[in-house]
Protein backbone atom coordinates (compact mmCIF):
# COMPACT_ATOMS: atom_id res chain seq x y z
CA UNK A 1 0.00 0.00 0.00
CA UNK A 2 1.42 3.43 -0.98
CA UNK A 3 1.71 6.26 1.54
CA UNK A 4 -1.22 8.08 -0.02
CA UNK A 5 -3.46 5.03 0.00
CA UNK A 6 -2.48 4.47 3.62
CA UNK A 7 -3.19 8.14 4.32
CA UNK A 8 -6.52 7.92 2.53
CA UNK A 9 -7.67 4.94 4.52
CA UNK A 10 -6.37 6.37 7.80
CA UNK A 11 -8.21 9.60 7.15
CA UNK A 12 -11.34 7.68 6.20
CA UNK A 13 -11.21 5.68 9.41
CA UNK A 14 -10.56 8.79 11.52
CA UNK A 15 -13.54 10.62 10.06
CA UNK A 16 -15.64 7.46 10.34
CA UNK A 17 -14.78 7.14 14.03
CA UNK A 18 -15.53 10.82 14.73
CA UNK A 19 -18.88 10.81 12.96
CA UNK A 20 -20.12 7.44 14.18
CA UNK A 21 -19.23 8.32 17.77
CA UNK A 22 -21.06 11.65 17.67
CA UNK A 23 -23.92 11.74 15.21
CA UNK A 24 -24.61 8.37 13.59
CA UNK A 25 -26.36 5.36 15.10
CA UNK A 26 -24.03 2.58 16.28
CA UNK A 27 -25.67 0.25 13.79
CA UNK A 28 -28.45 0.35 11.26
CA UNK A 29 -31.71 -1.17 12.43
CA UNK A 30 -33.72 -0.90 9.20
CA UNK A 31 -33.06 -1.29 5.48
CA UNK A 32 -33.55 2.45 5.06
CA UNK A 33 -30.90 3.21 7.69
CA UNK A 34 -28.53 0.70 6.05
CA UNK A 35 -28.98 2.37 2.68
CA UNK A 36 -28.31 5.79 4.19
CA UNK A 37 -25.16 4.53 5.90
CA UNK A 38 -23.91 2.90 2.70
CA UNK A 39 -24.52 6.13 0.76
CA UNK A 40 -22.78 8.12 3.49
CA UNK A 41 -19.66 5.97 3.45
CA UNK A 42 -19.57 6.03 -0.34
CA UNK A 43 -19.65 9.84 -0.34
CA UNK A 44 -17.02 9.92 2.41
CA UNK A 45 -14.75 7.63 0.43
CA UNK A 46 -15.11 9.93 -2.61
CA UNK A 47 -14.03 12.85 -0.46
CA UNK A 48 -10.94 11.09 0.90
CA UNK A 49 -10.02 9.91 -2.60
CA UNK A 50 -10.08 13.49 -3.93
CA UNK A 51 -8.12 14.67 -0.90
CA UNK A 52 -5.36 12.08 -1.41
CA UNK A 53 -5.24 12.68 -5.19
CA UNK A 54 -4.69 16.39 -4.60
CA UNK A 55 -1.95 15.63 -2.08
CA UNK A 56 -0.23 13.37 -4.61
CA UNK A 57 -0.82 15.12 -7.94
CA UNK A 58 -1.29 18.86 -7.39
CA UNK A 59 1.51 20.98 -8.84
CA UNK A 60 2.35 22.55 -5.46
CA UNK A 61 2.56 20.99 -2.03
CA UNK A 62 -0.52 22.09 -0.07
CA UNK A 63 -0.79 21.91 3.69
CA UNK A 64 -3.50 19.63 5.07
CA UNK A 65 -5.02 22.51 7.04
CA UNK A 66 -5.47 24.59 3.89
CA UNK A 67 -7.21 21.72 2.14
CA UNK A 68 -9.50 21.08 5.09
CA UNK A 69 -10.32 24.79 5.41
CA UNK A 70 -11.19 24.96 1.71
CA UNK A 71 -13.29 21.80 2.00
CA UNK A 72 -15.22 23.23 4.96
CA UNK A 73 -15.75 26.56 3.15
CA UNK A 74 -17.12 24.77 0.11
CA UNK A 75 -19.40 22.64 2.25
CA UNK A 76 -20.85 25.66 4.09
CA UNK A 77 -21.06 28.22 1.27
CA UNK A 78 -22.77 25.64 -0.93
CA UNK A 79 -25.77 25.65 1.43
CA UNK A 80 -27.06 29.17 0.74
CA UNK A 81 -25.71 32.70 0.12
CA UNK A 82 -25.73 33.59 3.84
CA UNK A 83 -23.91 30.66 5.43
CA UNK A 84 -20.13 30.80 5.67
CA UNK A 85 -17.03 29.42 7.37
CA UNK A 86 -15.24 32.42 8.87
CA UNK A 87 -11.51 32.70 9.29
CA UNK A 88 -10.35 34.74 12.32
CA UNK A 89 -10.08 38.02 10.35
CA UNK A 90 -13.47 37.47 8.72
CA UNK A 91 -14.99 36.78 12.13
CA UNK A 92 -13.46 40.03 13.42
CA UNK A 93 -14.72 41.98 10.40
CA UNK A 94 -18.24 40.60 10.91
CA UNK A 95 -18.28 41.81 14.51
CA UNK A 96 -16.88 45.17 13.36
CA UNK A 97 -19.68 45.56 10.80
CA UNK A 98 -22.29 44.76 13.44
CA UNK A 99 -21.01 47.68 15.53
CA UNK A 100 -22.23 50.10 12.84
CA UNK A 101 -18.83 51.73 12.24
CA UNK A 102 -16.24 50.58 9.71
CA UNK A 103 -14.10 51.77 6.80
CA UNK A 104 -15.69 51.10 3.43
CA UNK A 105 -18.18 52.14 0.78
CA UNK A 106 -21.50 51.80 2.61
CA UNK A 107 -23.31 48.99 0.79
CA UNK A 108 -25.02 45.82 1.93
CA UNK A 109 -24.23 43.00 -0.49
CA UNK A 110 -24.86 39.35 -1.26
CA UNK A 111 -23.83 36.85 -3.92
CA UNK A 112 -25.88 36.31 -7.08
CA UNK A 113 -24.52 33.79 -9.57
CA UNK A 114 -20.94 34.91 -10.30
CA UNK A 115 -21.43 38.53 -9.23
CA UNK A 116 -21.80 40.53 -6.04
CA UNK A 117 -25.31 41.96 -5.79
CA UNK A 118 -26.05 45.23 -4.03
CA UNK A 119 -28.94 44.61 -1.65
CA UNK A 120 -28.99 48.30 -0.78
CA UNK A 121 -26.73 51.33 -0.38
CA UNK A 122 -26.66 52.80 3.13
CA UNK A 123 -27.90 56.39 3.46
CA UNK A 124 -25.30 59.18 3.42
CA UNK A 125 -22.37 56.93 2.52
CA UNK A 126 -19.90 57.06 -0.41
CA UNK A 127 -21.78 54.38 -2.36
CA UNK A 128 -25.11 56.16 -1.79
CA UNK A 129 -23.68 59.49 -2.99
CA UNK A 130 -22.06 57.78 -6.00
CA UNK A 131 -25.49 56.62 -7.16
CA UNK A 132 -25.14 52.90 -6.46
CA UNK A 133 -28.61 51.33 -6.47
CA UNK A 134 -30.30 48.25 -5.03
CA UNK A 135 -30.04 45.42 -7.53
CA UNK A 136 -26.77 46.59 -9.09
CA UNK A 137 -24.31 43.78 -9.85
CA UNK A 138 -20.62 44.34 -9.14
CA UNK A 139 -18.62 42.29 -11.67
CA UNK A 140 -15.14 43.72 -11.09
CA UNK A 141 -13.34 45.36 -8.16
CA UNK A 142 -10.34 47.31 -9.34
CA UNK A 143 -8.83 45.10 -12.04
CA UNK A 144 -9.99 41.84 -10.43
CA UNK A 145 -13.09 40.06 -11.80
CA UNK A 146 -15.59 38.99 -9.13
CA UNK A 147 -16.21 35.64 -10.83
CA UNK A 148 -14.79 32.93 -8.57
CA UNK A 149 -14.52 35.18 -5.49
CA UNK A 150 -16.24 34.52 -2.20
CA UNK A 151 -18.37 37.31 -0.77
CA UNK A 152 -15.79 37.85 1.98
CA UNK A 153 -12.99 38.26 -0.58
CA UNK A 154 -15.07 40.90 -2.34
CA UNK A 155 -15.70 42.71 0.94
CA UNK A 156 -11.96 42.61 1.71
CA UNK A 157 -11.15 44.29 -1.62
CA UNK A 158 -13.77 47.01 -1.22
CA UNK A 159 -12.82 47.85 2.33
CA UNK A 160 -9.72 49.85 3.10
CA UNK A 161 -8.27 52.93 4.70
CA UNK A 162 -10.45 56.06 4.69
CA UNK A 163 -9.73 58.56 1.88
CA UNK A 164 -8.47 55.84 -0.48
CA UNK A 165 -10.21 55.12 -3.77
CA UNK A 166 -11.58 51.92 -5.25
CA UNK A 167 -13.10 51.40 -8.68
CA UNK A 168 -15.97 48.99 -9.16
CA UNK A 169 -17.48 47.86 -12.45
CA UNK A 170 -21.27 47.79 -12.22
CA UNK A 171 -23.90 46.07 -14.34
CA UNK A 172 -27.38 47.61 -14.09
CA UNK A 173 -30.56 46.49 -15.78
CA UNK A 174 -30.99 47.98 -19.28
CA UNK A 175 -27.57 49.69 -19.11
CA UNK A 176 -24.10 48.89 -20.36
CA UNK A 177 -21.48 48.04 -17.67
CA UNK A 178 -19.93 51.18 -16.20
CA UNK A 179 -17.12 52.00 -13.80
CA UNK A 180 -17.64 53.98 -10.59
CA UNK A 181 -14.76 55.38 -8.55
CA UNK A 182 -15.62 55.68 -4.86
CA UNK A 183 -13.61 57.16 -1.99
CA UNK A 184 -13.75 55.05 1.16
CA UNK A 185 -14.90 56.58 4.44
CA UNK A 186 -15.47 55.51 8.02
CA UNK A 187 -19.09 54.39 7.80
CA UNK A 188 -21.19 55.50 10.76
CA UNK A 189 -24.87 54.76 10.32
CA UNK A 190 -27.54 57.22 11.47
CA UNK A 191 -30.57 54.98 11.49
CA UNK A 192 -33.50 57.42 11.96
CA UNK A 193 -34.36 60.80 10.41
CA UNK A 194 -37.69 62.60 10.47
CA UNK A 195 -39.38 65.62 8.90
CA UNK A 196 -42.79 67.28 9.04
CA UNK A 197 -43.75 67.16 5.36
CA UNK A 198 -46.78 69.37 5.90
CA UNK A 199 -49.37 70.01 8.59
CA UNK A 200 -50.36 66.70 10.23
CA UNK A 201 -48.22 64.50 7.90
CA UNK A 202 -44.93 63.23 9.29
CA UNK A 203 -42.17 61.41 7.44
CA UNK A 204 -39.66 59.11 9.15
CA UNK A 205 -36.85 57.32 7.38
CA UNK A 206 -35.23 54.25 8.95
CA UNK A 207 -32.03 53.35 7.09
CA UNK A 208 -31.12 50.29 9.20
CA UNK A 209 -32.17 48.52 12.38
CA UNK A 210 -29.71 48.95 15.24
CA UNK A 211 -30.17 48.51 18.98
CA UNK A 212 -31.26 52.12 19.64
CA UNK A 213 -33.47 52.48 16.54
CA UNK A 214 -36.84 52.11 18.31
CA UNK A 215 -35.81 54.67 20.95
CA UNK A 216 -34.62 57.10 18.25
CA UNK A 217 -37.84 56.56 16.31
CA UNK A 218 -39.95 57.41 19.35
CA UNK A 219 -37.87 60.53 20.05
CA UNK A 220 -38.10 61.63 16.41
CA UNK A 221 -41.86 61.13 16.42
CA UNK A 222 -42.17 63.23 19.60
CA UNK A 223 -40.22 66.04 17.91
CA UNK A 224 -42.54 65.96 14.91
CA UNK A 225 -45.61 66.05 17.18
CA UNK A 226 -44.15 69.06 19.00
CA UNK A 227 -43.38 70.73 15.67
CA UNK A 228 -46.94 70.02 14.49
CA UNK A 229 -48.44 71.42 17.73
CA UNK A 230 -50.64 68.32 18.04
CA UNK A 231 -50.65 64.59 17.31
CA UNK A 232 -49.98 63.67 13.70
CA UNK A 233 -52.94 62.49 11.65
CA UNK A 234 -50.66 60.53 9.30
CA UNK A 235 -47.17 59.05 9.09
CA UNK A 236 -45.01 57.85 6.21
CA UNK A 237 -42.50 55.24 7.39
CA UNK A 238 -39.82 54.88 4.73
CA UNK A 239 -38.04 51.50 4.72
CA UNK A 240 -36.80 51.61 1.13
CA UNK A 241 -33.25 50.34 0.65
CA UNK A 242 -33.17 49.34 4.31
CA UNK A 243 -31.02 46.17 4.46
CA UNK A 244 -32.23 45.16 7.93
CA UNK A 245 -30.14 44.68 11.05
CA UNK A 246 -30.98 43.62 14.59
CA UNK A 247 -34.06 41.40 14.95
CA UNK A 248 -34.98 42.75 18.40
CA UNK A 249 -34.92 46.27 16.96
CA UNK A 250 -37.42 45.28 14.24
CA UNK A 251 -39.70 43.77 16.91
CA UNK A 252 -39.45 46.93 19.06
CA UNK A 253 -40.22 49.22 16.11
CA UNK A 254 -43.25 47.11 15.14
CA UNK A 255 -44.51 47.21 18.71
CA UNK A 256 -44.53 51.02 18.68
CA UNK A 257 -47.47 50.90 16.26
CA UNK A 258 -49.38 47.67 16.99
CA UNK A 259 -52.17 47.77 19.56
CA UNK A 260 -53.34 44.15 19.34
CA UNK A 261 -52.30 40.95 21.08
CA UNK A 262 -50.55 38.49 18.82
CA UNK A 263 -47.19 38.00 17.11
CA UNK A 264 -44.76 40.34 15.42
CA UNK A 265 -42.80 37.52 13.82
CA UNK A 266 -41.85 33.91 14.47
CA UNK A 267 -39.04 31.63 13.35
CA UNK A 268 -38.97 27.93 12.53
CA UNK A 269 -35.97 25.64 12.17
CA UNK A 270 -34.96 22.01 12.65
CA UNK A 271 -33.89 22.31 16.27
CA UNK A 272 -36.13 23.48 19.16
CA UNK A 273 -33.95 26.52 19.99
CA UNK A 274 -34.58 27.86 16.47
CA UNK A 275 -38.35 27.95 17.01
CA UNK A 276 -39.05 31.36 18.52
CA UNK A 277 -42.11 33.57 18.85
CA UNK A 278 -41.89 37.34 19.26
CA UNK A 279 -45.12 38.67 20.73
CA UNK A 280 -46.71 42.09 20.41
CA UNK A 281 -46.76 44.54 23.30
CA UNK A 282 -49.92 46.63 22.77
CA UNK A 283 -49.38 50.40 22.92
CA UNK A 284 -49.71 52.38 19.68
CA UNK A 285 -47.67 55.62 19.89
CA UNK A 286 -49.59 56.95 16.86
CA UNK A 287 -52.95 56.43 18.60
CA UNK A 288 -54.48 54.79 15.53
CA UNK A 289 -53.43 57.47 13.03
CA UNK A 290 -52.94 56.36 9.43
CA UNK A 291 -49.56 54.89 8.45
CA UNK A 292 -48.08 54.18 5.03
CA UNK A 293 -44.93 52.05 4.88
CA UNK A 294 -42.74 52.44 1.79
CA UNK A 295 -40.70 49.42 0.63
CA UNK A 296 -38.77 48.42 -2.48
CA UNK A 297 -36.48 45.67 -3.74
CA UNK A 298 -33.74 46.96 -1.41
CA UNK A 299 -35.86 46.45 1.72
CA UNK A 300 -34.59 43.29 3.39
CA UNK A 301 -34.60 41.21 6.56
CA UNK A 302 -35.63 43.33 9.57
CA UNK A 303 -37.41 45.89 7.37
CA UNK A 304 -39.45 43.05 5.86
CA UNK A 305 -40.36 41.86 9.36
CA UNK A 306 -41.73 45.33 10.22
CA UNK A 307 -43.62 45.68 6.93
CA UNK A 308 -45.04 42.15 7.23
CA UNK A 309 -46.14 42.64 10.84
CA UNK A 310 -47.87 45.97 10.20
CA UNK A 311 -49.50 44.55 7.07
CA UNK A 312 -50.81 41.41 8.79
CA UNK A 313 -52.15 43.41 11.74
CA UNK A 314 -53.80 45.79 9.25
CA UNK A 315 -52.01 48.65 10.98
CA UNK A 316 -50.41 50.16 7.86
CA UNK A 317 -50.79 50.28 4.10
CA UNK A 318 -47.68 48.98 2.35
CA UNK A 319 -46.72 50.85 -0.83
CA UNK A 320 -43.90 50.44 -3.33
CA UNK A 321 -42.33 47.29 -4.81
CA UNK A 322 -41.94 43.71 -3.58
CA UNK A 323 -39.12 43.55 -1.04
CA UNK A 324 -35.84 41.64 -1.32
CA UNK A 325 -36.93 38.39 0.34
CA UNK A 326 -34.21 37.79 2.94
CA UNK A 327 -36.19 35.82 5.49
CA UNK A 328 -33.62 33.50 7.03
CA UNK A 329 -31.91 33.51 10.42
CA UNK A 330 -28.13 33.10 10.72
CA UNK A 331 -26.47 31.87 13.89
CA UNK A 332 -22.81 32.65 14.61
CA UNK A 333 -20.95 29.76 16.26
CA UNK A 334 -17.51 30.44 17.73
CA UNK A 335 -14.95 27.79 16.83
CA UNK A 336 -11.40 27.16 18.05
CA UNK A 337 -8.52 29.54 17.29
CA UNK A 338 -10.77 32.48 16.37
CA UNK A 339 -12.65 30.73 13.57
CA UNK A 340 -16.41 31.03 13.26
CA UNK A 341 -19.35 29.36 11.55
CA UNK A 342 -22.23 31.46 10.26
CA UNK A 343 -25.00 29.07 9.39
CA UNK A 344 -28.67 29.48 8.51
CA UNK A 345 -30.73 27.90 11.28
CA UNK A 346 -34.30 29.11 10.71
CA UNK A 347 -36.73 31.06 8.53
CA UNK A 348 -38.83 34.10 9.42
CA UNK A 349 -42.62 34.04 9.15
CA UNK A 350 -45.06 36.94 9.41
CA UNK A 351 -47.89 36.74 12.01
CA UNK A 352 -50.24 35.16 9.43
CA UNK A 353 -47.69 32.47 8.56
CA UNK A 354 -46.24 33.91 5.35
CA UNK A 355 -42.63 33.00 4.64
CA UNK A 356 -40.46 35.99 3.76
CA UNK A 357 -37.58 33.92 2.37
CA UNK A 358 -37.12 34.36 -1.40
CA UNK A 359 -40.68 35.76 -1.66
CA UNK A 360 -40.46 39.11 0.06
CA UNK A 361 -43.34 41.30 1.19
CA UNK A 362 -45.77 42.26 -1.57
CA UNK A 363 -47.10 45.82 -1.24
CA UNK A 364 -50.81 46.56 -0.97
CA UNK A 365 -50.28 49.24 -3.62
CA UNK A 366 -47.55 48.78 -6.23
CA UNK A 367 -45.75 51.87 -7.50
CA UNK A 368 -43.55 52.32 -10.56
CA UNK A 369 -40.06 53.73 -10.22
CA UNK A 370 -40.67 57.06 -11.90
CA UNK A 371 -39.40 60.55 -11.16
CA UNK A 372 -41.34 63.77 -10.64
CA UNK A 373 -38.19 65.80 -11.20
CA UNK A 374 -37.99 68.04 -14.27
CA UNK A 375 -34.80 66.85 -15.94
CA UNK A 376 -34.25 70.26 -17.51
CA UNK A 377 -34.01 71.73 -14.04
CA UNK A 378 -31.32 69.26 -12.94
CA UNK A 379 -27.99 70.98 -12.31
CA UNK A 380 -25.11 70.09 -14.62
CA UNK A 381 -21.76 69.38 -12.99
CA UNK A 382 -20.04 71.99 -15.15
CA UNK A 383 -22.52 74.66 -14.01
CA UNK A 384 -22.19 73.94 -10.29
CA UNK A 385 -20.94 76.90 -8.26
CA UNK A 386 -19.27 76.96 -4.86
CA UNK A 387 -22.47 78.32 -3.32
CA UNK A 388 -24.34 75.22 -4.54
CA UNK A 389 -22.14 72.81 -2.62
CA UNK A 390 -23.11 71.46 0.80
CA UNK A 391 -20.94 73.02 3.50
CA UNK A 392 -19.64 75.82 1.26
CA UNK A 393 -17.65 78.63 2.87
CA UNK A 394 -19.49 81.83 3.75
CA UNK A 395 -18.07 85.29 3.05
CA UNK A 396 -18.34 86.44 6.65
CA UNK A 397 -15.42 85.92 8.99
CA UNK A 398 -16.56 83.57 11.79
CA UNK A 399 -14.00 85.09 14.15
CA UNK A 400 -16.10 88.26 14.16
CA UNK A 401 -19.22 86.41 15.33
CA UNK A 402 -20.22 85.77 18.92
CA UNK A 403 -20.98 82.22 20.12
CA UNK A 404 -24.70 83.06 20.16
CA UNK A 405 -24.53 84.28 16.55
CA UNK A 406 -22.62 81.16 15.49
CA UNK A 407 -25.25 78.88 17.10
CA UNK A 408 -28.04 80.92 15.50
CA UNK A 409 -26.28 80.68 12.14
CA UNK A 410 -25.92 76.91 12.48
CA UNK A 411 -29.57 76.60 13.45
CA UNK A 412 -30.61 78.67 10.41
CA UNK A 413 -28.48 76.48 8.13
CA UNK A 414 -30.05 73.31 9.52
CA UNK A 415 -33.52 74.79 9.07
CA UNK A 416 -32.65 75.76 5.51
CA UNK A 417 -31.24 72.29 4.82
CA UNK A 418 -34.37 70.66 6.28
CA UNK A 419 -36.53 72.77 3.96
CA UNK A 420 -34.49 71.62 0.97
CA UNK A 421 -34.80 68.00 2.11
CA UNK A 422 -38.58 68.33 2.50
CA UNK A 423 -38.91 69.87 -0.95
CA UNK A 424 -36.86 67.01 -2.38
CA UNK A 425 -39.04 64.46 -0.57
CA UNK A 426 -42.18 66.02 -2.00
CA UNK A 427 -40.72 65.41 -5.49
CA UNK A 428 -40.10 61.75 -4.59
CA UNK A 429 -42.83 59.82 -6.43
CA UNK A 430 -43.27 57.24 -3.66
CA UNK A 431 -43.58 59.91 -0.97
CA UNK A 432 -45.86 61.99 -3.20
CA UNK A 433 -48.27 59.08 -3.72
CA UNK A 434 -48.18 58.14 -0.03
CA UNK A 435 -49.05 61.73 0.92
CA UNK A 436 -51.97 61.78 -1.53
CA UNK A 437 -53.33 58.53 -0.08
CA UNK A 438 -53.01 59.77 3.50
CA UNK A 439 -54.81 63.03 2.67
CA UNK A 440 -57.66 61.06 1.08
CA UNK A 441 -57.93 58.73 4.11
CA UNK A 442 -58.03 61.73 6.46
CA UNK A 443 -60.86 63.34 4.44
CA UNK A 444 -62.85 60.09 4.42
CA UNK A 445 -62.55 59.75 8.20
CA UNK A 446 -63.64 63.32 8.92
Amino acid sequence: MTFFNFFKHSLFLAIFYTLTSTSLPAYAKTDSEKQKLEAFFKDLESFTRVFSDIKQLYVDDVENKELFDNAIKGMVTGLDPHSNYLEPKEQKDLLESASGKFGGLGIVIGMKDDAIQVISPIDDTPAYRAGIQAGDLIVKIGDKPVRGMTLEEGVELMRGEPDTNVQITVVRKNKKPFVVSITREIITITSVKGYLLEKDIGYIRISSFQNPTAKLLKETLNKLVKQNDRYLESLILDLRNNPGGVLDSAVDVSNLFIDKKGLVVYTEGRIPSSNLKFKTEPGDVMLGSHIVVLINEGSASASEIVAGALQDHKRAIIMGNTSFGKGSVQTIIELDEGYGLKVTTARYYTPSGRSIQAKGIEPDITLKNISLENEKEESVIGDTKEKDLNGHLEVEDPSELSSEEILESQGNKKEEQDKKTIEKLKKDYFVHEASNLLRALTVLNN
